[in-house]
């Protein structure tokens, strides 16, 4: 697992670790200098780029010689 023991909110170093809140995210752990950094971290929208741009990410034109798929 890799441990983050730097708020990412405040950008602080915690150094409590047993007392200092924390979210476990798949294999990272990542300590909060207190509930409200971590809170406002959770807070924090994730962008999805397939759903959330305006556009689509799909260029239908020939990009150049060889390009035979998209003739």
């Amino acid at each position: 697992m890799i441990v983050e023991t730097t708020d990412p909110i405040t950008g602080n170093d915690v150094t409590d670790l047993e007392n200092a809140p924390y979210v476990i995210d798949g294999d990272l752990k990542i300590y909060f200098e207190s509930e409200e950094s971590k809170a406002q971290f959770l807070a924090i929208e994730v962008e999805n780029p397939a759903e959330d741009l305006p556009s689509g990410l799909d260029n239908p034109a020939p990009m150049g010689p060889g390009d035979f798929k998209r003739t």
